[in-house]
């Protein structure tokens, strides 16, 4: 009885819970979504945000480069052909220099590097294997008696080299025709770009969306859009060009509608491949079980999740498109 009522005189604020007191650190920050994770990482990868500002030069210059030289493609010069970019000079008095190729001839320049004309006035004296030429009344002799070849003055004494200067009239040279190399280079890159960019709009969007509709519903759909694949892969494109060349004529159109035509075959056939492995994972069943149409599961699900081998493969496709 004793111990019964000891028990009942103990307090019941005894039996009240300690209170904890350490301090848990609180874990929170900001919900990225997929696209924003992407943003993030590309902006961190300093050698990927450097690729892309030279890629939009390069942009840059194939769209506006042409405004900016005074040549066209086509304009020919025939005194100034096979000029190289860079090129040695010497110096004939105080206000002329010139610059001498055995095989193009001579030509006067200023002290910079830039063209003034082509030096007509010359005479072969193919007895003594010398060429003269006659620059502002002055003779140059080029000597072929001695190896390497000697260029000397009406006096005998060599000319020496007096410097190298970069072309300041054509800053990639000339070729055999005359023509300016820089502006066809630039119209070149233009052809380029546009072959590229049909090209990769084929690869991102055809391509993708036939191969993961293929994949994700699978049975006699998938059979059914694997054969025609299979059939449009199976022509060759020189025929495709060919019959293009019929309705459109020949032109970068029908090169762009080509290659429009065939370049997303192949992935069509990788992204497949990916949707196929990837249509039993466990975000996709929940997708399923929540209700999300096909659509929004081949759209918000699967594509995203394959977009890493997608961008490897467009990236290998471009080229190769451009240089078919």
């Amino acid at each position: 009885m004793e111990k019964i009522d000891k028990i009942s005189q103990i307090s019941s604020e005894l039996w009240k819970p300690i209170e904890r007191r350490e301090v848990v650190q609180s874990i929170g920050g900001e919900s990225l979504t997929h696209w924003q994770d992407v943003r993030r990482r590309f902006r961190q990868n300093k050698l990927s945000v450097f690729g892309v500002f030279i890629m939009l030069f390069l942009v840059f210059v194939a769209i506006f480069g042409s405004y900016i030289s005074p040549y066209n493609y086509s304009d020919q010069n025939i005194d100034f052909k096979s000029i190289p970019p860079r090129f040695p000079i010497r110096k004939l008095n105080e206000d002329t220099y010139f610059y001498l190729d055995p095989v193009m001839g001579a030509f006067t320049v200023t002290e910079n590097g830039r063209l003034l004309e082509k030096v007509t006035d010359v005479r072969e004296n193919i007895q003594e294997k010398k060429r003269i030429y006659n620059i502002e009344e002055t003779e140059v002799v080029f000597d072929f008696n001695e190896k390497p070849y000697r260029i000397k003055n009406s006096q005998g004494e060599e000319i020496k080299v007096y410097k190298k200067v970069f072309n300041r009239l054509y800053v990639f040279g000339t070729d055999d025709l005359g023509r300016d190399i820089c502006v066809r280079i630039i119209y070149g890159a233009r052809i380029s770009m546009i072959v590229g960019l049909v090209s990769a709009i084929s690869n991102l969007t055809i391509g993708v969306l036939y191969g993961a509709i293929s994949g994700f519903i699978g049975g006699r759909t998938d059979m059914i859009m694997m054969r025609i694949r299979e059939v449009l892969s199976s022509i060759p494109r020189l025929l495709y060009v060919i019959i293009l060349m019929l309705i459109f004529g020949s032109g970068v159109k029908t090169v762009a509608i080509t290659i429009g035509l065939t370049s997303w075959l192949g992935m069509a056939k990788m992204v497949r491949g990916q949707v196929l492995s990837l249509k039993e994972s466990e975000y996709v069943l929940a997708a399923k079980t929540v209700g999300a149409s096909t659509w929004r599961i081949i759209t918000k699900h699967l594509i995203p999740n394959t977009l890493g081998i997608v961008i490897i493969e467009a990236a290998m496709r471009i080229p190769n498109s451009i240089f078919t």
